[in-house]
């Protein structure tokens, strides 16, 4: 009875006003258990690197989940098509952000300028780019001229490469590669599912799929891994413990250190020294070793519902606006989680993608919070 009305067609709209309780309890639970997990992640990182065993906990509540509560509540309870209205304005001022990491305001952490300084915290404007740049593209593909630009090479298909390739360029710059797939992939989901040319969409795939190639190739570190990558799914082993497939290496013994049951909550081992990122890139391997197999297949399994869920709704919705901005917001959610999960397990070459609602990161944080506030409010309001 319960899985049949989460995964029920019929079941997904309730009384007007209300929001979708399934999306509400799956965000609730995501967020609540990451923060669980970012405390006992973080609790040796903190008490070495800053003396405060919450250090990292106490940043994330207070920078991450405080302002990403204060975006929830108010896209939750705002009428969604205010969005609409504001979509070309949100975009632009994204687009001014990433190019403000460029200037002195801009801040560099591990060769990657990503960050913009504003004194006692840090913006990283490519994740919010992830928020507006799904607000714009689901507003002009539902706007009064959406057919034409659906179909229509000139008014349509070329406009959309233009705005893709200005925002694509400037996180490559960063640069920000994985970030670059992961938006324009879930904008080309937007952009097909709102009736665009297959024809269009599969050569813009493939001139992504070659442009990110091309760039990984001149670019030494990215080849490496790649390479590395390649070399591990050829040997089925790995077999440079300390250089290039370090990482892997450590995620692996990490996630089969878990079994199937778990060592126990806050009783990882490779966290402390081995692991690199445990707080970040790797988290999910912390998850998987203490709450094993199940634990972490649980956690798969809610973001599965999440994501299948808004799916779900943007079916059954006539708002081609808000269905657009479901689809949107709910495939950069899907593609993210598949990334993080499948880099730590050894499906795709290592990327720095967090896992949402879970990783340490204000900036990802907010704007995770800030889409599910404007799904739910979707939910509640959209017929």
């Amino acid at each position: 009875m319960v899985l049949s009305r989460i995964f029920s067609f019929k079941e997904i709209k309730k009384r007007a006003g209300s929001p979708d309780y399934v999306m509400l309890i799956s965000f609730i639970f995501i967020l609540g258990f990451g923060l669980l997990m970012l405390s006992s992640a973080s609790a040796d990182l903190g008490k070495i690197r800053e003396g405060d065993t919450y250090f990292y906990l106490k940043n994330q509540l207070t920078k991450g989940v405080g302002l990403g509560l204060a975006a929830f509540i108010f896209l939750y309870f705002i009428n969604y098509r205010y969005l609409k209205k504001f979509s070309i304005f949100l975009l632009l001022l994204s687009i001014v952000l990433l190019i403000l990491v460029f200037t002195p305001l801009g801040e560099t952490k591990k060769g990657a300028t990503r960050w913009i300084d504003i004194g006692p915290a840090s913006l990283q404007p490519a994740e919010i780019v992830k928020f507006t740049f799904l607000i714009y593209v689901a507003s002009w593909l539902s706007g009064k001229k959406g057919e034409r630009r659906k179909e229509n090479l000139k008014e349509g298909f070329l406009p959309f490469i233009l705005i893709s390739g200005i925002i694509a360029t400037l996180l490559f710059l960063q640069p920000a590669t994985s970030i670059v797939a992961i938006i324009m992939l879930s904008a080309l989901i937007v952009y097909y599912i709102a009736g665009g040319k297959k024809f269009f969409v599969f050569w813009l795939v493939f001139a992504i799929t070659l442009a990110i190639s091309i760039y990984a190739f001149f670019t030494p570190y990215r080849w490496t891994r790649i390479s590395s990558f390649l070399d591990f799914i050829k040997t089925g082993e790995v077999t440079d413990t300390t250089g290039t497939q370090h990482q892997l290496n450590q995620t692996l013994i990490t996630i089969g250190s878990g079994g199937i049951f778990g060592v126990g909550y806050g009783n990882s081992v490779n966290k402390k020294s081995y692991l690199p990122e445990p707080i970040g890139d790797s988290i999910f391997s912390v998850i998987a070793e203490e709450f094993g197999f199940i634990g972490s297949t649980i956690l798969i399994l809610i973001f599965f519902i999440l994501v299948l869920r808004g799916l779900i709704l943007a079916y059954r919705i006539d708002d081609a606006f808000a269905r657009l901005v479901l689809v949107g917001f709910s495939s950069v959610m899907g593609i993210q989680v598949f990334t993080h999960v499948a880099t730590n397990s050894g499906l795709i070459p290592t990327t720095g993608i967090p896992l949402p609602f879970v990783s340490f990161g204000s900036s990802s944080m907010v704007v995770f919070l800030a889409m599910a506030g404007v799904m739910l409010n979707i939910s509640k309001y959209a017929k």
